[in-house]
Order: C-alpha cells, then structure tokens, then sequence
C-alpha cells in the first residue's frame, strides 16, 4: 500500500503539473503597441531613485524598493481603469477578482507602512513628525479608495458591474492617489539629507537597512499568497529602466514560478487582466485586444 500511495502521489503530481504548466504557457500573450493604452497610464510611473541619481544610501535604496511596489500598484490601478469599460459580461465575476486583489493590496500596503515602517524608520532618525504629509497624503484617498471597494463588494450580482461608474469612482480619487505614490519616495530618499540621518557603515545604518529590507519582504506576502502576491508579481515589468530591475525581487526562479503559477492557479482566471506575463513581460491588456467590446 505505501508503495502505491506514493505512485499515485506522484502521478498527481505530475498531472498538477502539467496543468499549471498549461495554464502558465497562456498567460503569454501579444506585447502592447502604440496605438492601444497599455498599463503606464492615467497614472505615471514611478522613477526609481536608485537608477536616476546612482545613489546607494540606505535612504536612496529604499525609496527605489519602495518604488518598485508602487510601480506594480500604479499597473494595476492603470490596468483595471483602461479595461473596465471593455470587460466583456461573461468576463465580469473574474474582473472584478482582480480588481478586489488590487484593492487588497492597495489597503494591506497603507496599513503596514502606518504600523510598522513609518514607526520603525522615525525611530531610527530620531526625528518627529518626518511622515506628517504623508500621512495627510493617506487621507486624501482613503474614502475614496473605499468607495472603490463598496461598489464592488455590494453589487447585487457580478453581472451588474458597470465599468465606466468604476472608472468615475477612481477617477474621484486618482490625482491625490497618483500624487502620493510618487511623493512617498522623494520623502524617503530625502531622509539622506537630514542632519540626523545614520552615517554609512554605522550600527544605526545598518538597522535602518534591515527595517527596509525585512518590511520590503513581509509587506506583500503577508496581504496574501493566493491573491496579492500573484497579482504583484504579475505586474511587475522586468523589462523597467532599460531592464536593471529585471531579477528583483532578489528570489529563485522556481520559488517566483511557483508564486505564479501554483499559488496564483486559486484564482487563475482573474491574472489575464494583469499588465505583465508570468515572466514579468510588458503584454497588451486583455480586455482591450477584442475591438468589438469598444
């Protein structure tokens, strides 16, 4: 009998991975061209700090990790705004999967940067009040971020979902949400300059960096591995700032194709609406590929 129990494991094994690997081959899609949006807009993307000035103060380095997430929020905004008048209706219950996801996100990053990294990194500075316009940034889209997910989470069915009322929703909120995920990171490198910043090399740099690096790890897989995780990762371009970003997050390949394709197939159907392929390439938003749903 453990013999054949651990056939038959393998043997579904196999089959598992088979199918992921199935599903994993169709998130390829076209790349975008010019003459359709693709996910670098309404809203601009960020430019990290790192690859515009060459800085590697812990600040500077920060502030670029910090962009990069933003960057992947920023695709997903743009994704969901340029394709949600376009959803087809049998595509709706999937849509608005990932819109919720982008949500989720969105919500988890605010609540762990005013709990645990704005806290941690003031201490270290030694400097009150160096957050206080960011907090009032927080604010000012907040309610509406919120009125983005009471429309969704209280539609009578999924098929009721309007897309262009989605889009005056977000448009409601997006030049402080826009504004606020490109001054956060100019607030964080500019910490370099302050007169109590840590000297490099020093045992206060080097708690700084640590803060940075292990919030940087546990910000996004804390939100969710089977639905914020994959939606960040699926809307993260490898091919960003002349590709320099093209293995960040620094992890092994199967560990990141594992994220994807196995903890990402809970909710395959919602990611062929993301702006990226699962090897973190540029493709032409789905809903906008059928010229009949214009």
């Amino acid at each position: 009998m453990p013999g054949i129990r651990t056939a038959l494991f393998v043997a579904l094994q196999a089959i598992a991975l088979a199918i992921f690997l199935q599903r994993a081959s169709k998130m390829t899609t076209t790349a975008p061209t010019p003459d359709k949006p693709w996910a670098d807009a309404p809203c601009p993307l960020v430019k990290t700090p790192q690859f515009a000035t060459k800085k590697t103060d812990i600040f500077t380095l920060g502030a670029t990790h910090m962009a990069h997430i933003h960057n992947a929020i920023l695709r997903g905004y743009n994704s969901i705004y340029q394709q949600a008048p376009h959803v087809t209706h049998e595509d709706k219950p999937e849509f608005i999967g990932y819109a919720q996801a982008w949500f989720r996100f969105v919500k988890s990053h605010h609540d762990d940067e005013e709990l645990e990294l704005f806290p941690k990194v003031e201490e270290v500075l030694g400097t009150k009040g160096i957050w206080d316009e960011t907090h009032k940034e927080h604010e000012s889209f907040l309610a509406g971020l919120s009125q983005f997910n009471d429309y969704l989470s209280q539609l009578p069915e999924p098929f009721d979902f309007n897309g262009t009322e989605l889009r005056r929703i977000m448009s409601s909120f997006q030049d402080a949400f826009n504004h606020h995920f490109h001054s956060e990171i100019s607030t964080i490198a500019a910490f370099a300059d302050l007169p109590s910043a840590p000297t490099p090399s020093s045992p206060e740099a080097d708690r700084a960096a640590a803060i940075f690096k292990a919030w940087g790890k546990k910000t996004v897989t804390k939100a969710g591995y089977t639905d914020v995780v994959p939606f960040f990762l699926l809307n993260l371009d490898t091919t960003y700032e002349d590709g320099t970003w093209a293995t960040w997050p620094p992890m092994p390949a199967p560990i990141r194709w594992g994220l994807v394709n196995i903890a990402g197939a809970y909710h395959w159907g919602w990611w062929k609406f993301a702006s990226c392929d699962s090897a973190g390439k540029p493709r032409a938003l789905y809903a906008l590929q059928f010229p009949e749903n214009k």
